[in-house]
């Protein structure tokens, strides 16, 4: 049965991101919320309302790992409404952070 394929699998680099933040303890997952979601300043705002209601939708409802989080929801799709150059440095950044244990960068 062939998987389908996730908005972050075609890029190798967030798609390694979001799988070690997955992995990753509560403590990392919550300093990775706030991280990620310092680029709603990059986001237009009618995107940021869409955000709220698949927020509304999923919560608790879905089958994502992170769907059971409010605002793990809103960091994601954040994420994912980014252009791809900002998805790409956010990935690299997330990743750097959660191998170090530290987002204080």
């Amino acid at each position: 049965m062939e998987q389908q394929m996730r908005w972050y699998d075609k890029d190798p680099i967030l798609k390694e991101a979001l799988e070690l933040l997955r992995l990753s303890g509560d403590n990392e997952k919550t300093q990775a919320k706030d991280f990620i979601l310092k680029l709603q300043e990059e986001v237009a705002a009618d995107v940021i309302e869409r955000i709220y209601e698949i927020v509304t939708q999923y919560e608790g409802k879905g089958n994502r790992w992170y769907d059971n989080d409010p605002v793990m929801i809103r960091a994601i799709e954040v994420l994912r409404h980014a252009d791809p150059q900002t998805q790409r440095r956010a990935a690299l950044k997330l990743l750097l952070a959660l191998e170090e244990k530290s987002f204080d960068n």
